[in-house]
């Protein structure tokens, strides 16, 4: 296991993975749809951003804790659901699972994880959160819904944003898979990443397995991915808000939200609670960050409900600029997937350590000492930040 302590950033994670993980599933956690705008625009928006300095302030017993969906977290994080963790790393999903859990914040699952909703659950002790798609076939997805109560998962994130799948020109570049193709190309791949390989080796968790057994169309690699590619609904609507919701019992959160109208729409058909997204740039290209949309969704049902976000958060400093213009907590995906790639469930504890310390020193130099008292006072207003509509 390589020496976690002597990464500093998420960026520096982020060059581990690149030299362990294959190619084909490295670049899938780092791409955007089309011409990636959106997916760089997730980050550097953020650059246009500044904090307030305020000293001179007593800096004692600093507070990062809060609530998110009304469960104490260590700090306003969560893991979002990102799809084939589990091949940036053997059973990857139960890894960042039990990194979370120790960390103190939710895991988000997604229905396009690599481990299963049961496999999380037999190798965790605490309850995770759900992300769903809905596909074609309903019954099974109300299957995986009961599966998921049964884990007794206490939340359930509805994606909303990917009913088409938006174009990835490197995933169709690499030929991605799960498992992979054993080509002579992939094979001279991974001899190269053999700590992978040999991970990938000791496990039988390398295809999609909240799918797989669970549809009587597939029965294989070719048949499960030929039912995946034609099950997302194009129907969709809000009016699924409802039957997904009496289904579940509990909170659902609608995931996939850039316009303030879609919000207000969300929770009129009775979201518990949105999150700001635009896939981590991988559905439309040339829409705007999450970070630049998330004060007028705020404005428009920030007093309605709860509004949190994801996109973008590639550090603490990130996290806070997140709550000073209204969310309320904020996911990391790419992060706790470098993380992983770096240096498995290590890599993703280093990863959360890496933004809890950079959010705590960072909410320190603003001159507060409870992550709930940031809010719009610690942006620095000048003329810039008033211009890009901050």
């Amino acid at each position: 296991m390589p020496n976690m302590d002597k990464y500093l950033t998420i960026d520096d994670l982020m060059k581990a993975a690149r030299r362990r993980v294959p190619k084909m599933f490295f670049d899938y956690a780092d791409s955007g749809s089309y011409t990636e705008g959106t997916y760089r625009a997730n980050t550097t928006d953020f650059d246009q951003i500044k904090l307030r300095q305020r000293v001179a302030v007593n800096l004692e017993d600093r507070n990062l804790a809060t609530t998110m969906l009304g469960q104490p977290v260590s700090m306003p994080v969560a893991i979002a659901p990102v799809g084939s963790t589990g091949m940036q790393s053997a059973d990857g999903e139960i890894k960042a699972a039990r990194a979370a859990e120790k960390f103190g914040i939710p895991f988000t699952l997604s229905t396009m994880a690599i481990c299963s909703i049961e496999d999380v659950a037999e190798n965790t002790s605490k309850p995770f959160w759900f992300q769903l798609y809905v596909m074609k076939d309903r019954p099974f997805v109300e299957r995986l819904i009961d599966r998921a109560k049964a884990a007794k998962c206490p939340v359930l994130v509805l994606t909303m944003d990917l009913q088409i799948l938006g174009q990835r020109h490197k995933d169709i570049r690499n030929g991605l898979k799960a498992p992979p193709p054993i080509t002579p190309k992939f094979l001279f791949e991974i001899a190269t990443k053999p700590a992978w390989a040999l991970g990938m080796l000791g496990t039988q968790r390398r295809t999609f397995r909240n799918i797989q057994g669970h549809v009587t169309e597939a029965t294989n690699l070719g048949t499960l991915s030929r039912w995946t590619a034609t099950q997302f609904d194009l129907s969709l609507n809000w009016k699924d808000i409802g039957w997904i919701k009496k289904r579940f019992g509990g909170p659902v959160v609608v995931k996939g939200v850039l316009d303030p109208e879609d919000a207000k729409l969300a929770i009129e058909n009775g979201a518990d609670a949105i999150i700001v997204s635009n896939h981590g740039g991988r559905q439309l290209d040339s829409a705007p960050s999450s970070i630049r949309v998330l004060p007028e969704i705020v404005d428009a049902v920030g007093h309605k409900t709860e509004v949190l976000m994801d996109s973008g958060i590639r550090s603490g400093q990130d996290v806070l600029k997140a709550l000073a213009l209204g969310a309320k907590g904020t996911f990391v995906g790419r992060a706790m997937a470098f993380g992983l790639g770096a240096g498995g469930e290590a890599g993703v504890a280093r990863a959360l350590e890496i933004i809890r310390k950079e959010t705590d020193t960072t909410m320190a130099l603003m001159g507060e000492r409870d992550i709930k008292n940031v809010g719009p006072h610690n942006i620095y207003s000048n003329e810039l930040v008033r211009r890009q509509g901050y």
